[in-house]
């Protein structure tokens, strides 16, 4: 009798574990082929200029060859507590197998403040989540079509959700919150370059010229009641 309830105890906990395993394979296949892929595109390489446009609140990154949409991915960006940079960079180096946890494919590009790529990654689950570290992740089959395509020096515009700034600005000051104010002054016709997070001379100057067409003090450092101005 013992020996035949060892044999069923036995018999259920493999059913168990065959189960989970199985049920974990199926959701990474799933996941992998459905949830992750957008179908009926193109695969075709870009015959123009490519730039690309991450948006951090869709979870997408778009590919554009002469500034016209020719593909688009989902992906997986930053948490909360780690968010994706803001801003427009571009392209800086490439890699492949560039580490642990970083897939097939690596394209890194010119943050200051930080070491952010896109990527592919041994997560397929993550693809469309808030899971990152501040990095874009693809799928690797998806990150091996678009390092082929991207060449160094791709320009690369993210979008994501408004900061919220919470200190003065002025000059010599980085982070995705000067981005955020560059991208603004731009929107309003003020801002001529690339966002790229760094507050120096140029945008000191943007800043005083702004200011002194609102009456403010023209000192270069923005303040809350510029803030306040600007809708930031």
């Amino acid at each position: 009798m013992r020996r035949v309830r060892g044999k069923l105890l036995y018999s259920v906990a493999m059913f168990v574990i065959l189960g989970i395993i199985c049920g974990v394979l199926s959701f990474e296949y799933l996941d992998e082929q459905e949830l992750a892929g957008i179908d009926s595109q193109v695969k075709d390489r870009p015959a123009g200029v490519v730039s690309i446009v991450i948006k951090v609140q869709e979870r997408t990154l778009e590919v554009y060859s002469d500034d016209q949409l020719h593909k688009t991915y989902r992906i997986a960006v930053g948490k909360s507590k780690t968010p994706t940079p803001i801003g427009e960079w571009n392209v800086v180096w490439k890699s492949y197998d560039w580490g642990t946890g970083f897939g097939t494919r690596w394209m890194g590009l010119n943050v200051p403040w930080g070491i952010y790529g896109i990527h592919g990654t041994n997560k397929p689950w993550s693809i469309g989540q808030f899971s990152s570290h501040g990095c874009i992740r693809m799928r690797n089959k998806d990150v091996e079509e678009l390092f082929e395509w991207v060449p160094i020096g791709t320009p690369v515009r993210i979008e994501g959700r408004k900061i919220k700034i919470s200190r003065n600005l002025k000059y010599q000051m980085t982070g995705s919150d000067v981005a955020r104010l560059q991208l603004k002054l731009k929107e309003l016709g003020y801002f001529g370059e690339r966002s790229d997070g760094i507050f120096g001379i140029y945008t000191e100057q943007v800043v005083k010229n702004f200011q002194a067409e609102h009456g403010l003090e023209a000192n270069g450092i923005v303040d809350k009641q510029m803030l306040e101005l600007l809708g930031l």
